[in-house]
């Protein structure tokens, strides 16, 4: 008795074909798999059922964190810290604020956006298991694949290497974790 592979890689020569099958196994209800493109492939996305990212809720977040950080420690420095009448305005007003605000609203957005794609992303990924496949190079050159990875609560080896070829996929390959 052989061991599960870690994901089947089916090849694709053109992009509609790609497409029909993207939407044949987002139907047949698998989760884990992806798909591999030489060029951003327009509605690829909602082919295969991929949601919104949550990435610009997290920079939202960063950036009203930061504009309340800036307010608030423009607040709290010269109103409570180091109380210091300058020309007879107030210690704390929003629009002497502002500047501070604004900058640290743009840093912390940023340090959002860039910290939860990394952590969406499951980035620095450094090897990957796909990367073992001998024709891998060509996904950056002329073909189209569609992996599906054996942590998918569907995967089974004979089930969906059977749904890849009825898709349109040729060269069904097991790859080995």
């Amino acid at each position: 008795m052989s061991a599960q592979p870690h994901a089947l890689i089916a090849t694709f020569d053109k992009t509609p074909d790609l497409m029909r099958a993207a939407a044949l196994v987002r139907d047949a209800g698998y989760k884990n798999w992806d798909c591999i493109t030489p060029f951003p492939v327009h509605g690829l996305d909602t082919a295969m059922g991929v949601e919104r990212s949550r990435v610009p809720r997290i920079s939202l977040a960063g950036g009203i964190t930061g504009f309340c950080a800036g307010m608030a420690m423009i607040w709290f420095l010269n109103g409570h810290d180091y109380k210091l009448i300058v020309g007879g305005k107030p210690f704390f007003s929003p629009l002497f604020a502002f500047p501070v605000s604004y900058e640290l609203t743009i840093l912390f957005t940023a340090f959002a956006t860039i910290i939860g794609m990394f952590v969406l992303n499951k980035l620095p990924m450094h090897y990957h298991p796909v990367l073992k496949y001998d024709q891998i190079h060509r996904g950056l050159d002329d073909r189209f694949f569609i992996v599906i990875e054996n942590r998918d609560p569907k995967f089974d080896p004979a089930a969906t290497r059977a749904l890849l070829a009825t898709a349109g996929g040729a060269h069904i390959t097991e790859l080995e974790e």
